[in-house]
């Protein structure tokens, strides 16, 4: 692989933030500071962290990067769980980003076990 835009999972956590960020143009102004600057930042997290990993020299500083990554994708599912609850998003919004989540958290985990072998 030459770049990180070569990794499927790179891909995936980078619709998933452009689809984040559509979602909470509809969020209440109040929560511009707040939850959406929040949701926003976990989100972006987790493809920043696969290219900052992807960067290292070592498989070992490369998975430690993926970890990063994947405790990013927990703290945006949790997001995403809160805005529903809060009435600001909706189910399907809900039910589509946490689709696109499991699946980014599957492919995150598989490729922190193959670089930690």
């Amino acid at each position: 692989m030459k770049t990180f835009r070569d990794l499927k999972v790179w891909g995936k956590s980078h619709e998933l933030v452009l689809a984040i960020y559509k979602i909470t143009k509809k969020f209440p102004s109040e929560e511009k500071f707040g939850l959406v600057s929040q949701l926003r930042r976990s989100a972006s997290s987790i493809p920043s962290n696969i290219v900052e990993g992807f960067k290292r020299k070592s498989r070992k500083d490369f998975a430690h990067f993926i970890n990063i990554a994947d405790s990013s994708l927990e703290e945006t599912k949790y997001s995403l769980l809160l805005s529903l609850d809060l009435g600001y998003s909706t189910k399907a919004d809900f039910g589509t980003l946490s689709e696109k989540c499991d699946e980014i958290g599957r492919m995150l985990n598989g490729l922190y076990k193959k670089l930690s072998s």
